[in-house]
């Protein structure tokens, strides 16, 4: 019985060592992670409930709801709110689209098409910095968009793409997309790869052929990567700051200024921390909730 009982005990402790083991091997990410995600994100959360930033040698002073309150109330919040949800619906359309069509068509065996696929990813792998640069000079007064558009005869004096109300965050729009359309790409190629040729073979003694077949065959068997692209691009859409950042500054008149970055600028410009954070946690509830549709539709699709 004592060395049945020593045996128990051994068994138990390699039981226990193989189960703590992948978890040993995780504590590194894990410390790291609690240190520059977690603990800061509790904190911010706790100042989203205090007053805190004009002068950093005070300590917060906890004023309760305070901040929730002045929220409602923010006229130019409901402006950044307003131009973010803009964002989402003129970006991630055509996100989940085109970029769908652009795998269609380097999914085929044609002469080059490895090229295009280059050429079409290759804004991805291009610095946002160094693309919006670029964007401001194009989108110039004097820039090639707007020389082409006069040699065109399309206009006299130029479109102020950045500079007008009515047309810079959709400019800021377009370098987004351009930026992120080889990327959901590449997603949408993995997946059509993934589809059996001998589907379309048998789709086309039906009748379904040329374009219809990927209505009937290929937009069914790719919405799982339709639901992905669809949730990642809206994510990013809500987090856009870089674009805007470089080409705007949120002008003019806050046109172009999202929810991002009127809390970059409420943190660092005007030193109003505690009601950055208040507005970051509203934030993070947004994308949780797209975050959480996102495991939703995967796990539906996953089902069906």
């Amino acid at each position: 019985m004592q060395d049945q009982a020593q045996i128990n005990r051994g068994w138990n402790w390699a039981t226990i060592q193989q189960r703590l083991s992948p978890y040993l091997f995780l504590l590194p990410a894990l410390i790291v992670l609690a240190l520059t995600v977690f603990y800061p994100a509790l904190q911010a959360f706790y100042l989203s409930f205090t007053l805190y930033g004009y002068d950093v040698t005070q300590p917060p002073q906890w004023i309760g709801l305070e901040n929730f309150q002045r929220l409602l109330g923010d006229r130019l919040f409901w402006q950044t709110l307003g131009n973010t949800v803009l964002y989402l619906v003129g970006v991630v359309p055509i996100l989940v689209i085109v970029p769908l069509l652009l795998a269609i068509l380097v999914n085929q065996a044609l002469p080059g098409v490895r090229w295009f696929r280059a050429a079409y990813y290759t804004p991805v792998v291009i610095s946002m910095v160094v693309a919006g640069i670029a964007w401001r000079w194009l989108y110039a007064e004097t820039g090639l968009i707007n020389q082409l558009l006069r040699s065109l005869h399309l206009t006299s004096d130029g479109i102020p793409w950045l500079t007008s109300p009515n047309f810079a965050l959709f400019s800021v729009m377009a370098v987004t997309v351009w930026k992120g359309l080889g990327y959901y790409m590449v997603i949408y190629l993995a997946g059509l790869q993934a589809i059996p040729a001998d589907l379309y073979e048998a789709g086309a003694i039906d009748g379904s052929d040329g374009w219809l077949k990927h209505w009937d065959i290929t937009v069914p068997l790719m919405k799982p990567y339709l639901f992905l692209v669809a949730i990642i691009s809206a994510i990013s859409a809500t987090k856009v700051f870089e674009e805007i950042y470089i080409m705007t500054q949120g002008g003019p008149r806050n046109s172009s200024k999202t929810i991002v970055y009127y809390v970059y600028d409420l943190a660092f410009q005007d030193l109003e921390r505690s009601y950055a954070c208040t507005i970051g946690l509203v934030l993070f509830l947004i994308i949780l909730s797209l975050s959480f549709l996102r495991l939703l539709l995967t796990r539906q699709t996953s089902i069906h």
